[in-house]
């Protein structure tokens, strides 16, 4: 950028773009300038002092391309926000300028043949709130499911509950459309449908802002919250494999945890035993009996079970136990710990988690999340990491790499290092169409090189 943001006025700024809410209170600026980015103490370190200069918050898309317009000709940089739960300073103004908040744009537009269409600030409680009456549910989620934006799930997420049965956003077929503003003088609005959609999709927002989307849903199940007890994490990944291999049973959840990593979920301490690995699982009510006949294969007992939106204390949704709440959990009680996103894949996937295990032990206690990947059997590893230094930490990805492990690094902001490491291409020529001055989201994209000017 050219610098000259602190010659900015952004009271003036906010007087232009009026009626568009907009505040430069600085407490409130900086709490929507943050997202979860202290998971990891490495982007605590560089992230902390982040802060926007002004939140624009639209209530339609026509707010949204009268915000971008008047950006563009001031050469202001915009960074989207959601609900801000994302754990890599993807939502977080490098430098500075508007965020861009969407979360009025909450509309629930229609349901049709198992596709809805909702505008992009949608919490995906609420987008779930419309279609579970009707029948259908979200394919998969984050374990934010909660708080999180349906946009900010596809522009910053990746898979989550329900990767077991379908893949993840970048599965062809996981996002049916998208409404996308450009950043332009004159901003336009594009309507893009199927392998169109790819760009977009976990772009952080880089290469345009969405403000609508169709998502193809799934059919509801009766589901049953389980959790299973193994007496060593050998047999509690035969149980996942197993379940992900078992393409009759119906499943929404297959989560396998070692005590290292269970013995931070206080509210279910009370049915875990000490030292013992656990697998956290939602299943159709149908699919009991052979889940049931699965755990005794495996040599585990079932030690807690519901169905899926039932109370037991204060005991939350078995999903906030698993993906990147794992990690969460372990923070409440030791602000040192941070985590590492991988994919032990292959034929041979088993043999390198428990390489992985056997080298490394409770210094990255492991958490396994069971998805399809394309069309088999994998885990992402999101093992814990009792971290005692940057370098030890990249040791660790390092060694992972070598034994053919790719690491999605989850201690960067920068969009390709935190994915595979490579450039996708595509994503690169959509933003120097839709973004030519590099005004959105700057800072994020490595394969940007373009000064804005």
């Amino acid at each position: 950028m050219d610098g000259g943001l602190s010659k900015v006025d952004w009271q003036k700024v906010a007087a232009d773009l009026a009626p568009i809410d907009c505040t430069t209170e600085r407490a409130l600026v900086r709490q929507k300038s943050r997202d979860f980015f202290w998971y990891s103490p490495v982007l605590n370190e560089r992230l902390k002092g982040v802060r926007g200069d002004l939140v624009a918050t639209p209530v339609d898309e026509a707010e949204v391309v009268r915000t971008l317009a008047y950006c563009h000709a001031h050469r202001l940089p915009v960074t989207p926000r959601g609900a801000g739960t994302g754990n890599y300073g993807q939502a977080m103004p490098l430098e500075g300028g508007v965020v861009l908040d969407l979360s009025r744009l909450d509309r629930f537009l229609w349901l049709k043949d198992g596709v809805a269409r909702v505008q992009a600030g949608l919490k995906l409680l609420d987008l779930e709130a419309h279609t579970l009456p009707q029948g259908w549910e979200l394919r998969f989620h984050p374990s934010t499911r909660r708080t999180a934006t349906i946009g900010g799930f596809i522009a910053g997420g990746s898979g989550g509950v329900g990767s077991i049965q379908f893949g993840g956003l970048r599965d062809r077929g996981n996002v049916c459309a998208l409404r996308l503003v450009t950043m332009e003088a004159e901003p336009r609005v594009l309507e893009l449908s199927g392998d169109a959609v790819m760009p977009a999709i976990h772009a952080y927002g880089t290469n345009g802002i969405i403000t609508e989307l169709e998502m193809p849903l799934a059919r509801t199940w009766p589901w049953r919250e389980a959790v299973v007890s193994f007496g060593d994490l050998g047999a509690a990944m035969k149980l996942g494999h197993a379940l992900g291999e078992a393409d009759g049973l119906v499943k929404k959840l297959v989560t396998i945890v070692d005590w290292g990593a269970a013995q931070y979920f206080t509210p279910l301490l009370a049915h875990l035993a000490p030292g013992k690995a656990i697998a956290l699982c939602v299943i159709a009510d149908p699919s009991r009996e052979t889940f049931a006949d699965l755990v005794r294969e495996a040599g585990g007992t079932i030690v807690f079970e519901r169905p899926a939106g039932g109370e037991a204390g204060d005991i939350p949704p078995i999903y906030e136990f698993t993906w990147n709440h794992t990690t969460l959990w372990a923070l409440k009680a030791d602000r040192t710990i941070t985590y590492l996103q991988c994919l032990f894949d292959g034929p041979d996937y088993l043999d390198k988690i428990a390489r992985t295990v056997a080298t490394f032990g409770d210094e990255t206690p492991m958490h396994l999340e069971f998805a399809r990947i394309g069309g088999h059997v994998a885990a992402f590893g999101l093992q814990l990491v009792r971290f005692t230094s940057a370098e030890r930490l990249y040791r660790i990805i390092a060694w992972l790499e070598a034994a053919g492990c790719r690491v999605a690094d989850p201690h960067t902001f920068i969009l390709e290092d935190g994915g595979m490491k490579t450039v996708d291409e595509a994503q690169l020529a959509f933003k120097k169409q839709n973004d030519p001055l590099g005004l959105l989201n700057p800072g994020k994209m490595k394969a940007w090189s373009q000064p804005c000017s």
